[in-house]
């Protein structure tokens, strides 16, 4: 029993070299892994050249979330109330818009969106105009209203978005 017992002794163990092996592999899966996430981040962030400028015209074009601004400032308007009596308004208000030509546009074409914005005044009473419906009705109109001239002028310029203007903002509206 004491040959057996040595003889059980003697064989060398050999589960240590397999762990070290598979730990060998996987650290070796793990860089490779981590070399090609590198290198698609490098690559989706431009670093090889001539990709960034690609990259950014394509989200200008793709962007419909960008929005530009202009603004009509300081009309002062006459207006009516339900008893025939004459009240005077001050009126400013920001267009929103996908079409990053709106402020030239509005700015070429002031004088209609001014005929536009007292037409649609003076269609309304002061006692409309101070409810919430009232301005919120305004608003949707002058919207509207904005898109079809503007519309219009993109029947001969292909440049100019259509049914940019995205949004009406208030930023005077005082009735006295």
């Amino acid at each position: 029993m004491a040959e057996e017992e040595n003889s059980v002794e003697e064989k060398p163990k050999s589960g240590g070299g397999k762990g070290l092996l598979i730990a060998l592999i996987a650290l070796v899966v793990l860089l490779l892994i981590a070399v090609v996430g590198g290198g698609y981040f490098l690559y989706s962030q431009g670093a090889f050249g001539g990709q960034q400028q690609a990259t950014e015209e394509v989200q200008k074009e793709a962007n419909p979330s960008e929005t530009f601004k202009t603004e009509i400032n300081d009309l002062v308007l006459n207006i009516t109330n339900s008893k025939g009596r004459e009240k005077l308004m001050k009126l400013s208000f920001a267009i929103k818009s996908s079409d990053p030509m709106i402020q030239t546009l509005i700015d070429e074409n002031n004088a209609e969106v001014v005929d536009l914005v007292i037409g649609l005044i003076s269609a309304r009473s002061s006692e409309e105009l101070l409810t919430v419906g009232g301005k919120a009705l305004l608003k949707e109109e002058l919207k509207e209203e904005v898109n079809s001239l503007l519309n219009k002028l993109a029947e001969n310029n292909e440049d100019i978005v259509k049914d940019s203007v995205q949004n009406i903002l208030f930023t005077t509206f005082v009735i006295k």
